[in-house]
């Protein structure tokens, strides 16, 4: 399974966590979303990720990637 990790700016709560989720969860092959709003980054898990997808459904969500974070 791959992983992709982003540094995300402007999360500050739960319903944050939530619409990331939800966005991302929607991108094909993705099989798991993990949001850390106090460190403000996000990891995806699955297969075949596509990192233009994955950045647009969290800036569907309303936040902006700024840097892949690191593994």
């Amino acid at each position: 399974m791959a992983q992709k990790h982003y540094l995300v700016t402007g999360m500050s709560c739960v319903h944050c966590a939530a619409s990331i989720t939800e966005e991302v969860s929607q991108v094909p092959g993705v099989t798991d979303v993990d949001v850390d709003v106090a460190a403000g980054s996000v990891s995806v898990g699955g297969t075949q990720l596509d990192d233009a997808r994955l950045r647009a459904a969290i800036v569907e969500a309303g936040y902006e990637v700024t840097e892949p974070a690191a593994a």
